[in-house]
């Protein structure tokens, strides 16, 4: 057997082992169950390590710190595993509680999540917090909405979704389906059918740009080297919406858009249609606020936002973004100042902040 085929073998035995979708998450409660080993580095870890996540055809699983030394394996100097974890005890009783959220049909109020959790309800909110990155209530409603989206997929009716979801009444539902689904739950049962998406495509220093909007403001701005890959990339986004090329009124947007790529001392005002997750909205937000010519690192940005752990999801947050330059995920830069990854590429990244830098 070549070193090929079993590398392939293993990486597809180690993906469908439950550990590795404990491993692949940082799954503070798996700490203590098991560790895991990379054999590229020669070191073993717990499995909320913070470390590079592992190639899977170099890892293996061990049940205790003993048997990962035996095969050969050191302890890992970041995340020690042979030394007890004092938060282990209290993400166990966050996973519980989070699991307790998502099995509910009404959002468990606060007083009862304390409980379940064994703390007073301040330090169970505070402790919460700081191990999710989001609020209880956000959490939960994150949950549902996500909820609601695979039911209105799935169910036969609105209405039949609308229950299953967890929501107690259809007015009580639809006085939030805008903000969970950005548009009207039967167009979104049919793929964003029938929402009307108008979008431009326009030139600048940096490339091809696309401006795409909703009716409550601009929901995409895309950049590329060619304007096709501009539009393909939005009709994945849209699958079903109606897509308009806009008007002259929609190409002034366009162009106040170049205009501040060029010239960011000018500012961007444009009128915003932002859809995401309660943690990526509260990311996206913070990154609003870094002044044009300033930086941040994704550490920095994780402190921000009270979830100074969080480093990495905030990371995952900036390449969900899809407005570019209007939430300006280039001001995020590694803790040493350098450059790390963009959506649209590390020179446009590179431009931007230089162009900003010198206004």
């Amino acid at each position: 057997m070549n070193p090929t085929t079993d590398d392939t073998r293993h990486r597809a035995v180690t993906k469908i082992d439950p550990r590795w979708s404990l491993l692949a998450t940082r799954d503070p409660a798996a700490d203590g169950k098991f560790f895991y080993s990379v054999e590229s580095t020669g070191v073993y870890c717990r499995p909320s390590c913070a470390a590079r996540l592992p190639r899977p055809e170099n890892v293996q699983f061990h049940a205790t710190c003993a048997d990962a030394e035996q095969a050969g394996f050191r302890p890992c100097k970041r995340c020690k595993p042979r030394q007890s974890s004092v938060s282990a005890p209290h993400a166990t009783k966050i996973a519980a509680v989070c699991r307790l959220i998502e099995t509910s049909e009404e959002l468990p109020s606060l007083a009862e999540m304390a409980k379940h959790a064994g703390l007073s309800a301040y330090h169970f909110h505070r402790l919460f917090k700081s191990t999710t990155g989001v609020t209880p209530k956000a959490y939960g409603a994150a949950k549902r909405a996500a909820r609601v989206r695979e039911e209105l997929k799935r169910s036969g009716s609105v209405t039949e979704a609308i229950y299953s979801a967890g929501y107690n009444s259809n007015g009580r539902f639809y006085e939030d389906a805008d903000r969970v689904l950005g548009m009207t739950p039967t167009n979104f049962r049919a793929g964003g059918a029938d929402t009307k998406i108008c979008f431009a495509v326009g030139e600048c220093s940096l490339g091809a740009v696309l401006v795409a909007a909703s009716d409550r403001g601009v929901c995409a701005i895309f950049l590329a080297d060619e304007p096709e890959t501009l539009v393909r990339e939005m009709q994945d986004l849209f699958p079903r919406a109606q897509l308009i090329g806009g008007d002259a009124k929609f190409e002034a947007s366009v162009a106040k858009l170049i205009g501040y790529v060029d010239n960011p001392a000018r500012g961007l005002d444009l009128p915003l249609d932002v859809r995401g997750t309660a943690f990526q909205l509260r990311v996206w937000q913070a990154l609003r606020e870094i002044p044009a010519g300033s930086t941040a690192s994704y550490t920095e940005v994780a402190k921000r936002i009270g979830a100074p752990k969080s480093a990495r999801a905030v990371a995952r947050a900036c390449a969900a973004n899809v407005l570019a330059i209007a939430i300006p995920c280039h001001r995020v830069v590694r803790t040493d100042g350098s450059c790390s990854g963009y959506r649209w590429g590390i020179e446009r990244k590179r431009a931007l902040l230089k162009k900003e830098s010198q206004a």
